[in-house]
């Protein structure tokens, strides 16, 4: 069975926006790819290499900001390399040697490693000023970028989704929380989600993410505390089985969000 690609590009508020889509055995992934004035935020996935390649052609970016080190937002990176700066959180991960599972490679291509720099907390492009704000909780060094300015926030995996029902292994609901939290006390309306494209009404649909994650961890506290294990709650919060569950051979599951939450 052959992944199909897809990938479309649009404008709005100011902002380009290259999607990339790939279906494969009842599993859809899509990455976005977004550009303002002179600013390439993150570099989409080696799979999709025909489609972004000619889209960053038409955009000539003067720097890129990786928002964290997944492969579908740094997969492109190292073919910038030397001819434009790149920051990302942790440089240092730009440059690991990465041992994929076999989906993601099916999925996203691997990766070749490329130098970036640190970010600082602050930077400007030609015509706005911008924050770094640091957002773990999906990754470790994950950071989305606020223009000041326009009062637009840039989101990466923040957000994906107001109803999250799988988390990857590495990932922490508690932490992705607080994140939220963080990230709601600045001042911007629209966002634009690195899977979830261009949300005119982002703050809210940031703010009801919060509120849902917020229950989903009051109810797995109360079974936790009845005697209940992961397995169990799991199964009773979230009993559907999603394809990326079993294409990813659990890399993907529900229990990694109430074994985090469990865990504190």
């Amino acid at each position: 069975m052959l992944v199909k690609k897809s990938f479309y590009e649009d404008e709005t508020q100011g902002v380009r926006m290259g999607n990339g889509k790939l279906s494969f055995g009842g599993v859809h992934l899509n990455v976005y790819s977004f550009y303002m004035d002179g600013v390439l935020i993150d570099t989409g996935a080696v799979s999709l290499k025909s489609y972004f390649l000619p889209y960053f052609a038409s955009l000539k970016p003067e720097q890129i900001r990786i928002t964290h080190y997944h492969e579908d937002h740094t997969g492109l990176a190292s073919t910038f390399e030397h001819r434009v700066p790149i920051y990302m959180k942790d440089p240092t991960a730009g440059i690991e040697q990465i041992n994929y599972p076999l989906y993601r490679r099916v999925f996203w291509g691997k990766r070749q490693p490329f130098q970036a720099q640190p970010l600082e907390n602050r930077f400007q492009s030609p015509h706005y000023h911008w924050q770094v704000i640091d957002t773990p909780g999906h990754a470790y060094d994950h950071v989305a970028f606020l223009n000041e300015d326009t009062g637009q926030l840039f989101s990466g995996d923040l957000y994906c989704g107001t109803k999250t029902k799988v988390m990857l292994r590495e990932e922490s609901a508690p932490i992705v929380l607080q994140s939220l939290e963080h990230v709601l006390t600045y001042d911007f309306d629209e966002v634009f989600c690195n899977h979830a494209g261009h949300l005119q009404d982002g703050r809210k649909k940031l703010e009801n993410k919060r509120d849902y994650l917020l229950e989903v961890m009051a109810k797995v506290t109360t079974l936790h505390e009845q005697g209940k294990g992961v397995a169990e709650i799991t199964a009773t919060l979230f009993p559907k089985k999603y394809p990326i569950v079993m294409f990813s051979r659990g890399e993907w599951g529900a229990e990694h969000m109430v074994r985090s939450i469990i865990e504190g």
